[in-house]
């Protein structure tokens, strides 16, 4: 690899990390703080939950930032149609991604609501609700559109066929 192109993937991933990994979960911590209302779970189930949760996001997480890197051959950070690792050269449709078109965020939501669980805060679990609603309209709107462009007929079959986010049976569409 390139030392510009090593750059950049360096860039994207310290960017990600921050948001991702960072900035939200501080985010849901401090509103978790804020007048907690505690989800109605026994601290043994919580605990439970919270690990099969942050462990499933995690896998995921990780699972689908290689398979984009050596699959792909690029980077999954691009936000509002600005690359900032370099964007993937091919479509990925194996490993992770064939159980659902965005295993990362399916694997950084997991996480999400596995913090919330843990931290057993109703607000923050209502906030990372709506946090998903625009999470799934911001996918939509651009990245969806961008895929669409960069690969076409091939990203609109893999598009019909496949599950946006959860990893439901696929279903194929006619």
């Amino acid at each position: 690899m390139e030392p510009k192109t090593l750059a950049r993937h360096l860039v994207g991933y310290a960017v990600g990390l921050s948001v991702f990994a960072g900035a939200i979960p501080y985010g849901l911590f401090r509103l978790s703080a804020v007048h907690p209302i505690h989800l109605p779970i026994g601290n043994s189930a919580r605990l439970a939950i919270a690990l099969l949760l942050a462990g499933t996001g995690l896998f995921f997480a990780l699972w689908s930032n290689a398979a984009l890197l050596i699959q792909g051959k690029g980077g999954p950070t691009d936000a509002f149609n600005v690359a900032i690792s370099p964007r993937t050269k091919h479509l990925v449709v194996r490993g992770p991604y064939r159980h659902m078109r965005n295993p990362m965020v399916f694997g950084a939501l997991s996480f999400y609501f596995a913090l919330v669980v843990y931290w057993n805060s109703l607000q923050a679990f209502g906030a990372l609700v709506l946090f998903s609603a625009a999470a799934r309209f911001y996918l939509k709107a651009t990245e969806e559109q961008r895929l669409v462009r960069d690969f076409g007929r091939e990203y609109e079959e893999y598009r019909r066929n496949t599950p946006m986010i959860m990893p439901w049976p696929a279903r194929k569409r006619r």
